[in-house]
């Protein structure tokens, strides 16, 4: 298969997935606002998921205040945000359009149809309307586009470079939408014994669970009240679950064995690596080392695998222009996963 033709598909894939996991954090936050709580508490909950998303200095310079309008509208519709779910859409719809032979009709129309029907939700007012409803319709739109790939295309190079771009986002956004807690735990200064506070925690884990679909899953597994600590493990280490950290890191190992060329050899080392450490972790471990060191760690690591997959199999990204390298570099000195994939569209899909 050409880099160039893989390289779309495996974009297409990103986008997919980017836009679905980010309308997955974006829902968390507005179904803890609903909450009873302060001002206060309420906008650290938007401002850890924007710094963790590597987007606050973006979003400050064109917004004075950080109100959960404003935060979803950027986040949702704006098109000066690359990240925005709008642009991941436009994305995806972009990469498979360039690659209309490799792909199927019924998967081309899902996309197609997806980018068309997100433009018409968000001109008729859905986020003003009712966000709740317009993050849903994103999940399940990617959910059917994943249903239709595997359910249409032939197992060969195109779908496994598909299924090698939506792993490798998965894993970087589950470990964000993970550390997004941490991070507002971390700015409110650690957790609190005070009885409302405790409340807002277990809200906060409940809504974190249903932005993974992971609700029904933790109940099922642990019969408990919610923890922490058994969130973090199931999130990163409960393997049998697809959405985990070990699960992804799983797929990719396979199907990198699948796409292997002579220049690979690297890339499949370091999956193969980050596979092992993180099959190899204890949850006790990782968070006497602290959660927040440790996701920024495996951030590191997946987007230096991103690289190294990008060089090795795909067309090499462009270089940024050294104002944008500085800003990037700038922004990543505190999770350096995301300069590269993040805060710019990719070029194929631009």
């Amino acid at each position: 298969m050409l880099s160039r033709t893989a390289d779309h598909l495996f974009w297409m894939a990103r986008y997919t997935e980017r836009a679905e996991n980010t309308a997955r954090m974006l829902d968390a936050n507005y179904q803890l606002a609903l909450v009873p709580q302060s001002d206060e508490y309420a906008a650290l909950g938007w401002r850890a998921m924007l710094s963790i998303s590597e987007l606050t200095g973006v979003y400050t310079a064109a917004h004075p205040d950080m109100t959960s309008r404003d935060v979803i509208a950027f986040m949702s519709s704006d098109r000066d945000n690359l990240s925005s779910i709008v642009n991941c859409l436009r994305a995806a719809r972009e990469n498979a359009r360039a690659v209309r032979g490799s792909i199927t009709t019924d998967l081309w129309e899902t996309l197609n149809t997806t980018w068309l029907d997100a433009q018409r939700m968000l001109a008729d007012g859905v986020l003003e309307r009712d966000p709740g409803e317009f993050f849903e319709w994103v999940k399940f739109r990617s959910h059917l586009s994943r249903g239709v790939q595997l359910g249409t295309m032939v197992r060969d190079e195109a779908f496994y470079f598909m299924r090698l771009g939506t792993f490798l986002e998965r894993a970087d956004n589950t470990a964000r939408i993970l550390d997004v807690k941490y991070e507002m735990l971390e700015q409110r200064g650690g957790a609190s014994a005070q009885p409302l506070a405790q409340s807002l925690d277990y809200y906060h884990w409940a809504a974190v669970l249903r932005s993974v679909s992971g609700f029904e899953v933790y109940r099922k597994v642990y019969r408990d009240v919610i923890m922490p600590e058994r969130v973090a493990h199931l999130l990163i280490l409960f393997a049998d679950w697809p959405r985990s950290l070990a699960a992804n890191l799983d797929e990719l190992r396979q199907i990198m064995g699948r796409v292997r060329n002579p220049r690979s050899a690297q890339a499949e080392a370091m999956a193969a690596r980050l596979h092992a450490d993180v099959r190899a972790a204890q949850i006790a471990d990782i968070l006497r080392e602290g959660l927040h060191l440790w996701l920024t760690d495996f951030l590191a690591r997946i987007n230096e695998l991103g690289s190294c997959i990008s060089r090795d199999f795909l067309v090499p990204l462009a270089p940024e222009p050294a104002a944008e390298q500085s800003q990037s570099q700038s922004q990543s000195s505190s999770s350096p996963s995301q300069s590269q994939s993040q805060s710019q569209i990719h070029p194929h899909a631009a």
